[in-house]
């Protein structure tokens, strides 16, 4: 691809978070101070390998890939997090990665190549130029399979425009046209059909051919999608 990255680790050890004892579970009688939402969990990711994140519902996947993004404001976090063996700063984290929400929220009245175009001008370092931007984000398309789909309108969820799967897939690409190193994904293959999961889960494995390193929650996989995991 056009843009070169740096293909990064991340490593978690004994990672902890809680939250202040909601007043309603107080008002039950609970005496803690804290409700411990994850309880010491250790792992790592790596760059060219796909990594699910499984468990029941309610388990804290979720909660997890929140506090490895930084996407937790409140509560308390213990343990140690670690880039490629340095310790994580939040600051340069947001710039190395990317997340992709459950939700696939997008403006209606623009085309795919519109959005991502968007994405790229707001996120990518401002040395990198017109020309270079535009190339990369036509690799972006190609990459996760929009290119057919580059002067299409978004339009809006069930009405018009782009199917669900679609949606999923621009949401990944307007992520990715940031060029990060790590990117979290909450639930990909969610509320999607078999055959639609597959067409995201295979962008998804695009993406990680490239080296990067990609994280996904996933529920009630069907088998062929748990196979398309590496770890």
């Amino acid at each position: 691809m056009v843009l070169p990255f740096d293909p990064h680790c991340i490593t978690f050890d004994e990672v902890s978070y809680s939250v202040d004892m909601p007043q309603e579970m107080r008002s039950q009688g609970v005496l803690e101070d804290k409700l411990v939402l994850l309880n010491g969990v250790s792992g790592a990711f790596r760059p060219g390998v796909l990594t699910a994140l499984m468990g029941v519902t309610g388990a804290g996947k979720t909660t997890l890939m929140d506090v490895l993004a930084g996407r937790k404001t409140g509560g308390y976090i213990t343990g140690n997090i670690t880039i490629s063996g340095y310790p994580k700063n939040q600051e340069t984290f947001a710039r190395i990665s990317g997340y992709c929400e459950q939700n696939d929220i997008h403006s209606p009245h623009i085309t795919v190549y519109e959005s991502l175009l968007y994405s790229a001008w707001l996120r990518l370092p401002e040395e990198i130029n017109t020309e270079t931007r535009k190339v990369f984000v036509e690799e972006v398309m190609e990459l996760v399979e929009l290119t057919p789909l580059r002067d299409a309108y978004v339009g809006l969820p069930g009405i018009n425009g782009l199917s669900t799967e679609q949606r999923k897939r621009l949401t990944i690409a307007v992520e990715l046209v940031a060029n990060p190193s790590i990117i979290f994904m909450d639930e990909p293959t969610s509320g999607l059909d078999a055959r639609a999961a597959a067409i995201v889960m295979r962008a998804v494995r695009n993406i990680v051919d490239t080296g990067r390193t990609i994280v996904c929650t996933i529920h009630q996989p069907s088998i062929d999608i748990f196979e398309s995991f590496d770890e």
